[in-house]
């Protein structure tokens, strides 16, 4: 009987979040709201793999489905599932499930690790350090409470004048339900000060903000009190790839991007993201996506 009740409330709040979500997004695209970390997404038709870093965030569907790839790691989530990240990752997302008639409904919430350890003091739970870091990024089960969380959050902005006050308990209380699910640690082993979780994310930090300069492993290692064999371990257990290929995932993500938004040419984007040579640019670049520059964007503007 609880699991038919569980049921019940789940498919409740999905058709609340559907409703609300169709309200506030009813068009093609990503809306931003007046709550400054929620997002809203509404797709009618699957997409082609979009590339960006996803901060510290939690994506939830209502409806359809998603795919976001890490490296060689493909995490898929739909109405039963949601994927947390817990530090800055260059992600490959694509919409896999979205038609005119059942279009793709989602959101993304992003949220500041700290108060992950906020709420982890008012629970008086014991706070361990983790021996090992973990990936920074995993698919969960989504819960009945969880969801109605979400929904009182949605139902904020019908409610503008609401918003500063409500809107960062509501998402508090989303953080709450967050951690009293399978990934906890996931979560709080990123926000523990001194943890190896921790000073990879303040590293990542580093490196996305100077991603156009050339990086020496030894000293970022030094700068968040790690040595050079456990900062390569850990940040490769955290983003699945080591230091430079994370940089140059970064620079080449970029670069695709300057070429897609501001018609910028291959070799000035080349330059613009940190690389000397335009023909290692363009080595690497046809080898992440499977063609040369200039031809990749052709193909993708003719195919929007």
């Amino acid at each position: 009987m609880d699991a038919i009740l569980e049921s019940a409330r789940a498919e409740q709040a999905l058709g609340l979040m559907k409703q609300l979500i169709r309200r506030h997004a009813p068009s093609n695209g990503t809306h931003r709201t007046a709550v400054p970390s929620l997002s809203l997404m509404h797709a009618v038709r699957v997409s082609e793999p979009l590339e960006s870093v996803y901060k510290p965030s939690i994506c939830v569907v209502a409806q359809g489905a998603k795919t976001a790839t890490l490296a060689d790691d493909t995490y898929r989530y739909d109405p039963s599932t949601y994927l947390v990240t817990s530090v800055e990752l260059p992600i490959l997302g694509r919409i896999v499930e979205a038609s005119p008639e059942t279009p793709y409904l989602a959101l993304k919430l992003s949220f500041e690790v700290d108060v992950i350890l906020d709420i982890l003091k008012e629970t008086n739970r014991p706070i361990a350090v983790p021996e090992e870091a973990a990936r920074g990024i995993a698919v969960n089960r989504t819960s009945p409470a969880l969801l109605e969380a979400i929904v009182r959050l949605l139902r904020l902005l019908d409610s503008p004048e609401d918003i500063p006050v409500l809107a960062p308990l509501a998402v508090r209380e989303i953080l709450y339900r967050v951690l009293q699910g399978e990934q906890s640690s996931l979560l709080h082993s990123f926000a523990i000060i001194g943890s190896h979780a921790h000073n990879i994310a303040q590293a990542i930090q580093t490196i996305n903000r100077q991603y156009d300069r050339p990086i020496e492993v030894e000293q970022l290692a030094r700068s968040v009190n790690m040595s050079a064999s456990a900062f390569h371990k850990h940040f490769k257990r955290v983003t699945a790839m080591s230091p430079l290929q994370y940089q140059k995932t970064v620079r080449l993500q970029q670069a695709r991007r300057l070429m897609l938004t501001e018609s910028a040419h291959a070799s000035d984007a080349a330059f613009r993201v940190g690389y000397e040579s335009p023909s290692q640019f363009s080595r690497e670049y046809a080898r992440m996506y499977g063609r040369p520059p200039m031809r990749d964007v052709q193909e993708l503007l003719g195919s929007s």
